[in-house]
């Protein structure tokens, strides 16, 4: 089975980009100029060490229902991959509800002209996962995203360590990461479930542990049954969050940023 790590989260701004990016700027991360997918999406990425946040919208015109049918906020999960073939057919012979590998490109500004960012991604089926997009990423052109010239983000943001999903009823999202990534991936808890993705950990946990963790932090579910809450950020110093951040507060041994205050997704900052 395919080893579990976090390549990537996705925040849906659906047509107001612009606004995300200015928020996120305002929060302490340093963005990746607008990128333009050959699929019609646009977007603004906050790099990490190995991962990162992606700020997805799209323009005026451009029919991306599979971004504008969901709500905006926090809601997606992309795993990594080197291999979207294979990982395809191993994921279909377990039975999880994949799609064909998919191929598209953005072009990124570098030294001396314009070259191509290009990925291939192994999309779970739209009706399969209530609680946002799930894929994974294969990055044929990795160096163009972490491009080691990138400034530094002022909140010392450098890694993700988790995100939080809240889920009336756990066990369906804790198995459909069985068949993804095999059983002993998964660790039943008191509330759900985690999987443990490389130094991250994804917790899926009942709404009702949510609010009792997160309280007013957390986003507005809208009525759904399953959504993904907040994430969680290694930092460099939480001095840094504290000066950089006016919206933090102390929360769980490191610094929290509610959800309404980060377009739709929790922030917990943690060193």
């Amino acid at each position: 089975m395919p080893v579990p790590l976090i390549d990537h989260v996705i925040v849906n701004a659906r047509d107001k980009l612009d606004a995300a990016a200015e928020r996120y700027a305002q929060l302490g991360f340093t963005l990746t100029p607008r990128g333009h997918h050959t699929l019609g999406s646009i977007n603004n990425l906050a790099v990490l060490g190995t991962d990162y946040i992606e700020l997805l919208g799209v323009p005026p015109g451009e029919d991306r229902t599979d971004v504008l049918d969901w709500p905006a906020g926090l809601n997606g999960l992309v795993f990594k991959t080197t291999d979207s073939d294979a990982l395809h057919t191993e994921l279909a012979a377990s039975g999880a509800p994949v799609l064909p590998p998919q191929q598209f490109s953005r072009p990124v500004d570098v030294a001396g002209g314009k070259r191509d960012a290009a990925f291939r991604t192994v999309r779970l089926a739209r009706d399969a996962v209530q609680a946002g997009r799930m894929f994974f990423c294969q990055h044929l052109t990795s160096e163009l995203v972490w491009q080691e010239e990138r400034p530094p983000h002022a909140n010392g943001a450098v890694g993700l360590l988790g995100m939080l999903i809240g889920a009336e009823d756990p066990a369906t999202l804790c198995e459909l990461f069985a068949r993804m990534f095999g059983r002993a991936a998964v660790r039943r808890t008191a509330a759900g479930c985690n999987l443990v993705a490389g130094l991250a950990t994804i917790e899926v946990m009942a709404p009702t542990a949510l609010v009792a963790g997160l309280g007013s932090a957390m986003p507005d579910p809208g009525g759904r049954r399953e959504f993904m809450a907040a994430l969680v950020l290694r930092t460099i110093s939480l001095e840094q969050v504290w000066a950089e951040v006016p919206e933090a507060v102390r929360f769980e041994h490191g610094l929290l940023v509610p959800a309404n205050a980060a377009c739709g997704a929790a922030l917990i900052f943690r060193e």
